[in-house]
């Protein structure tokens, strides 16, 4: 498995959501290139599409953090 992948079973696993629901998550995910898979054998493997993505990630959690501290 490369970096920063998951399948729908570990995802699941780490957001508590049931598998059915994960995949039907992807599934939009996929259709906005929000996220790409990746298949080996009988599992799909997903990661976030690009970089562009991710830094969209990362600037959402950093202004969710700063309206923590500010109490908002």
């Amino acid at each position: 498995m490369q970096g920063g992948e998951l399948c729908v079973c570990d995802l699941a696993a780490v957001t508590g959501a049931s598998e059915s629901s994960v995949s039907h998550s992807l599934q939009l995910l996929r259709a906005h290139r929000a996220v790409r898979p990746r298949k080996e054998g009988r599992n799909v493997y997903y990661a976030l599409h690009d970089t562009h993505v991710s830094n969209l990630l990362n600037t959402m959690t950093a202004h969710m953090l700063e309206s923590d501290e500010d109490g908002s």
